[in-house]
Formats: C-alpha cells, structure tokens, sequence
C-alpha cells in the first residue's frame, strides 16, 4: 500500500530536508466534512459525481478545485509544476526543478498546506508528492474555521488518491531527459474492493533522478570584488508509498487507515572556482562533496460513527522521520584554505489526535464543532569540524526542542435561503514552544490566537448561474520552531573571523511574536456553459507584528571579531491588497463555427506595503507585482491526439526589507506544451516539453553597501510517459 514519487532538490542550500507531507484519511471518507467545513460536500458514491466546477460553485467559502484531468494534462514530475498553473500562485525558484508554492505572492508561512486536511510539516515539500498520488486539489481563498487559521493568503489542500467506484490498475513508465541526463521513474497506482466491506487504494512510485546546475554568483562591496562559479551534479534515488484502507462498519461508519512511507537518498557534488580582483580571497576553488538518505513512516487513522443525528469522527496518527547528512568541503589557495566537515542526523516525532462532530440542525443549520492535539518532538545531532577543530563547539552537539499545538472551533453552514448562504466560524488555537538557544539555554514561546471567520455567498438569479461572495477573517502566522530557537548557523564561506553583510550567519530569535492579520474578500462569479467560468476576486489584508529577517552587525558569542547575523524579528504593520481574475471556457460554447479549443487564462495584480520601511519597493518580501496564465487545448477530430500549451508568468521585481537592505528577482517565463495520444482503450502515449524558452533564474541582494547576485542557469526539459490502465 505504498506509493513514490521524485524528491526534487533547489540548487540553492537549503537548511531542511524537502519532506513529504504523510497523508490522512480525512479527504477520502465519503461520509466525513469537507476540509472547508461546506455543507456541499460532494460524496463519490453511487452514480453521483459532480465536476470540479460543481464543487466549487456549490462551497461557501471560495474555493478553486483541480481535479484528475488537469493534474494529468501535461504529465508534470512535481507538485510545484501543477500549483504554478493555479490563479493566484506563484512557485519560487528554477523551473522544473521543484519549489514553494505561495498564494498571492506572499512568501514561506503565509500559505497554508495540508494533504488529505491535515497540516504539512515545517520543512516538508509538496514535491515530495508525486502528482500521480494525487485525486484533486483544492485551493481556498481564506481560512475557515475546520481547516485552520494559519492561512493569511489562504489554504492549498492536496487529496490524495481515493478508492474508486471501479477497480483501477494504472501503471505509469516516464522517461525524462533534462540537461543532457536520463531521469526514469516507474509508477503504480491500485484500487479494488474486497467483499462489501473493505476496500483499499495505494500507490507506489520508484524514481531516479540525475540533474546539474550551474550558477555564477557576484559579490561587490568597497572591500571585495568577487566572482564564483559552480557547478552542481545531484544524484538522488526515491521509493514513495502510500495507501489507504477502509473497513465499512455500518451505514455511514467505518475505519481507515493510511499509511506512508518515504525512503530517499541523494549524493550532490558541488565544484567551483572564485575569482577576487579587491581585497583577500577567503580561497580560489572549492569542492564539496555530500551523502544524505531521508526515511519517513507515518500512519494515521479514522473512525467515523454515527451518534443519534450526528456524525463522529476520531483522528489520531504518529510519524516519525530521520535524516542523516555528511558534506565535506574542501577549499584550496587563498588565506584561509582548509576542509569542513558537516555532519548532522535530524530526528522528528510527532503525535496528533483530533476529534469533530457534525450535526444538521433542523434543514438550514450544519454544526461543525472539534478540538485538535499535536505534539511535536525535534532533535538534532551535530558535528562541524574545521581542519578537525570543532566549530561551535560551546553550543554543544545536542539541539532537542518540543512543540505542542491544541486548537478548538466551532462553524456553522448555514441556508438562510435559496439565494443566501452563510458560514460563520470561530477557532482558538495555541502553540508553546520548548528547546535549547545559543549557549544551551532554556527557551520557551507562548501564543494564543483566536479567530473569527465569515464566509457569505449569494446567487441573485434562479439559475444560479452568477453569484457574489464575501469573506471577513482573522488568521495568523506563527514563528516557524527553527526561527525560535535555531542555534547559529555559521557562513561556510566565512567559517572564522569577521564575514560580510551578504554572506551573513543565521540565528533563532525566542521572542518572536505571530502575526496577526485581519481581511477583506470580494468574488464575483458567472458560470458559463459548458463547465466555463469568468470570475474577480478582491482582497485586502491588514498585518500586525509582521515577520522579517533582517542583518545587522552583533558581537556574537561564537566568534571574537563581531559578524553580521541575520534574525526574524516583528518589525511593525503592513497591508497588501489584490485583485484575481480568471476565465475558462470552450471557444465553440461561445462564438458559433469556432473550433473546439479549450481556453484558460488568470491574471492576479499585486500591491503591498511594510509601514516601518521606508518607500520605494517597500512591498512584502517576495511578492511580485503580478502572475498569469495563459494556456489552451485542442482534440484532433481525426485522430486520436490532443495537444495543448501553457505560458506562466511573473514580472521582476526589486523589495526593500529594511532601510540599507534590498531583495531583487528577475521576471519568470515558463512555456509548456505537451501531445497525447491515446493509441488504444487504457493505452496512451504522453509526449511533454518543460520550460521551452528558457530564462535564468535571477536572485540577488544588498546588504548596506554590499551587493550580491546569483544567477542558476534554465533548461530545457523533455519527457515521454505511457500511461496504461490494466
């Protein structure tokens, strides 16, 4: 009951392993709420099955909803690549090769993303998830009160496969070929049923992946003028699975259990050269060399019982993961040559258990009342040698931390009328933090929030073709356990010494506070025929104790001469404010003798502003100006192909995060296209290209009077998938 998929990798360092998500049961119980607390929800049972559309016309908070077919439509090898298609999200980082999706172009921790309902762990990634395992994707706009408030630009939930009405045996065989290097993977997907009381869905997923990257990175400064080229090979090897489990108990009762798996390993050798024409070169080539492996088990259950006129429903589930790390880099010429050891085993565990009642109150009210209990353990082991001295060694190797997160909520769906319907919710929710920061001392964090929702739809004509809906919300973002008590993090390229302002250490902050934001949202929609749709989104978000890193110069601990040390801290308000449009319909529903070309576009424009930073460019970190989709899809009447296109884009942009200190991204431009033929019944050949005009992918920034830019060089990808369902 496995299922597997690729573990891409950035090419920029990260300081987490990219983890999958394990997957609940929630999503998949025909007899259990939505994630979104609707009343609507759409049950796959029976012969009634309701399209994408339908589910999110009928949801009262907005809600976009991507099913099979659009998930399959271009045969992407990563989540990230199906999301960046979405209205309204952008993905950070190289094309193809994986990133962060972010909602409304706000950066990491403002979106929300659970798979199956439940919370996607810190430092976990969506592309850990291959899109076969996947049965749709829904996006909201706003939190609600069932799925969380920790969504200040709204809420991404992955479902994962569910048990079909039919048997199903899909195999997948793909071949992808990027940069010159041959990258296979072999997927499976199994759906049965076993006597009238059980049935079972998994997945399994085997993958090789080879890629490199090249980057040049430029660093000046009025004491430094310098030059670094690298090169980095990766290697990775994948197994995924999941599954899941399902004994019917009686009617509208049962138990599921889903279990996952992950087991990874990757082998990246990284190699450059640096070239300084002012000031000392640190050294003049470097190579390093790493070993990691990745292994995840995690299982979770559900009972759903009925209780007079209500439905229960009981969650409970444990993981575990631990991710052993070595790299070696060595560092010739210059004045301070020398081999860094790194080596690091991370262990995590966590426990959650959650339980939720729903009642129907005579024909108008749905009641959606639960609580919610994780705890979470954190523990690291860590050895950094410099020419065999230990560095940070008065931190001691040992880093253990504990989270624990409760929340309780209440929301009711309410039909005030054929044409009005209401959601209003409540949710308390509280983290406290525990662990160990600089120098091994104690620190804890505390923090409670409390957020009032309401979600309001209204469909003013009989057909309810064109409605309007309107939110008002409260959500939050809290301080990541790493941003609360991560012990410092020295620079490698300056281990020893004074550094420079762009080649800053990191280091925790226990007194961080949320952030607190308060909003606005306006949609109007029209459902065309067809399955077509024209739709605008207004929305306006208000920002207390905002969240940034900022670099200053510290007498540290951990060093004799003061280094510049970059740390999260709360430096005021900011508001951010939008519109989303989006339009999708077949040109033959709407102009007589068109052919039948399937058309999509979305276009979402931007605007946001941190008070306590001074303007120009004072816009929320990593926000652009802008992102849009174009696309369309064409069935040839003669044959048996269909082919199709995609152009995402997002301007650059330049962000100001303090008053000496600046981001800049150059714009993104990603066109896909793909060709499916479908040689026989449950036989089909997938023929895609990934990122057909390439363009660079361009980063910098300034710290005072110091400038840095990188520069990761863009390919081309191609990839041949047979799809066969046996």
């Amino acid at each position: 009951m496995l299922a597997i998929g690729p573990l891409q990798a950035q090419p920029q360092p990260q300081p987490a392993p990219a983890v999958p998500a394990p997957a609940s049961p929630s999503a998949s119980e025909p007899g259990a709420s939505p994630p979104d607390g609707a009343a609507q929800r759409i049950e796959v049972t029976g012969t009634v099955v309701r399209g994408d559309t339908e589910l999110r016309r009928q949801s009262t908070a907005s809600k976009i909803v991507v099913g099979r077919e659009e998930i399959e439509r271009f045969g992407d090898g990563n989540v990230s690549d199906v999301l960046k298609r979405i209205p309204g999200i952008t993905v950070q980082g190289t094309p193809g090769r994986g990133g962060t999706p972010r909602m409304r172009g706000l950066g990491s921790g403002y979106t929300q993303i659970l798979v199956d309902g439940e919370p996607l762990p810190a430092g976990f990634s969506v592309d850990s998830l291959s899109p076969e395992q996947l049965e749709r994707i829904e996006v909201l706009r706003g939190p609600t009160a069932e799925t969380g408030a920790r969504a200040i630009a709204g809420t991404i939930n992955i479902v994962t496969r569910e048990t079909q009405r039919k048997p199903l045996n899909d195999w997948r065989l793909t071949a992808l070929f990027d940069g010159g290097y041959l990258s296979p993977t072999v997927a499976w997907t199994r759906s049965d049923r076993l006597g009238e009381d059980f049935d079972y869905t998994s997945s399994l997923s085997l993958y090789a992946r080879e890629d490199e990257t090249r980057s040049i990175n430029t660093t000046v400064s009025p004491t430094i003028d310098q030059r670094t080229r690298s090169l980095l090979h990766d290697q990775r090897l994948g197994l995924r699975g999941s599954g899941r489990l399902r004994w019917r108990l009686g009617e509208g009762e049962s138990l599921t259990l889903s279990p996952f798996v992950v087991l990874t390993s990757a082998s990246p050798r990284r190699e450059g050269v640096l070239q300084q024409t002012r000031g000392e070169a640190p050294y003049e080539r470097f190579e390093s060399v790493s070993d990691s492996s990745f292994r995840m088990l995690r299982l979770n259950s559900q009972l759903n019982r009925r209780l007079g006129e209500s439905r229960v429903e009981w969650k409970a589930g444990a993981s575990h993961w631990r991710w052993p790390s070595r790299t070696d880099r060595r560092e010739v010429g210059g004045t301070t040559p020398g081999l860094r050891s790194d080596d690091t085993v991370t262990r995590s565990q966590s426990l959650s258990t959650g339980l939720k009642s729903t009642t129907a109150l005579a024909d108008t009210h749905s009641l959606v009342v639960g609580a919610e209990v994780e705890h979470l353990r954190r523990g690291e082991q860590r050895s950094t040698l410099f020419d065999g001295a230990p560095v940070l060694g008065e931190f001691g190797d040992n880093l253990r931390a504990t989270s624990t997160r409760w929340a309780l909520y209440a929301q009711d769906e309410w039909s005030v009328s054929k044409q009005v319907e209401l959601q209003l919710g409540l949710r308390g929710e509280g983290i406290a933090t525990r662990g160990s920061g600089e120098g091994g001392d104690a620190v804890r964090n505390r923090s409670t929030v409390w957020t009032p929702l309401l979600h309001a739809v209204w469909r003013p004509a009989a057909q309810r073709r064109d409605q309007v809906r309107l939110s008002l919300t409260r959500s939050y973002r809290s301080p990541t356990l790493q941003n609360l008590i991560a012990r410092p993090w020295l620079n490698t390229s300056y281990p020893d010494g004074p550094n420079e302002p762009t080649q800053a250490d990191r280091a925790g902050n226990p007194a961080l506070r949320p952030e607190i934001a308060t909003g606005i949202d306006l949609a109007v929609e029209r459902y065309l025929p067809g399955g077509g749709l024209l739709s605008a989104n207004l929305f306006h978000r208000r920002i207390q104790d905002l969240m940034r890193t900022v670099t200053t110069l510290e007498a540290v601990s951990w060093a004799d001469a003061p280094r510049w040390v970059a740390r999260p801290r709360n430096i005021g308000d900011a508001t951010t404010t939008g519109i989303e449009m989006e339009a999708r319909f077949r040109l033959d529903d709407l102009l007589d003798g068109a052919p039948g070309v399937d058309l999509r576009s979305n276009l979402s424009l931007f605007r946001s502003r941190v008070q306590s930073v001074p303007g120009p460019d004072n816009r929320l970190d990593q926000q652009p100006d802008a992102t849009a989709n174009l696309g369309a899809d064409y069935k040839l009447a003669n044959l048996p192909l269909t082919v199709g296109a995609n152009l995402n884009w997002a301007p650059g942009y330049d962000a100001r995060l303090a008053e000496d200190q600046y981001a800049t991204q150059n714009r993104k431009r990603v066109f896909d296209a793909y060709a499916l033929w479908r040689v026989q019944p449950g036989m089909q050949l997938r023929l895609s290209a990934g990122n057909l005009v390439p363009l660079d992918d361009i980063n910098g920034s300034t710290v005072f009077n110091e400038v840095s830019r990188t520069a990761y060089r863009s390919t081309v990808s191609w990839q041949i998938q047979l799809e066969m369902k046996l």
